[in-house]
């Protein structure tokens, strides 16, 4: 019973140690060099039928990398938060007729406003 627990394990350890080796973050590789990979991996087909996001995640399975989530940039709370917030800097700067600041606190929080849509576009 232990020789076959330990067969198992070393087996499972001669498949781990057949996997190419990362030299830089998946995200990082271009598209033509997670092809490459995978192709070395027969786990995975249609390497040549899957875009980048694909490719990344199927990898990730092989690799047993984590996967997480994408955060599209805080909590919709935090995000309306730092809008009144520039909203209140930009109203300031209006009254003390300091156009720079202005600008800049409106632009930052048109900024906000999208990523509000975009965290609500990902949530639907």
């Amino acid at each position: 019973m232990a020789e076959e627990i330990k067969q198992e394990e070393t087996q499972a350890q001669e498949e781990e140690r057949q996997l190419p080796k990362l030299e830089k973050k998946l995200e990082k590789m271009t598209i033509k060099e997670l092809r490459e990979i995978a192709l070395q991996i027969p786990e995975i087909t249609g390497v040549h039928g899957m875009n980048k996001e694909e490719l990344i995640s199927a990898l990730k399975k092989v690799y047993g990398i984590k996967e997480e989530p994408k955060r599209v940039g805080g909590s919709m709370r935090e995000l309306k938060a730092k809008i009144r917030k520039f909203k209140a800097l930009a109203e300031e700067a209006r009254k003390n007729k300091d156009w720079e600041k202005y600008k800049r606190y409106r632009r930052l929080a048109s900024r906000f406003k999208k990523r509000t849509r975009k965290l609500a576009r990902a949530m639907a």
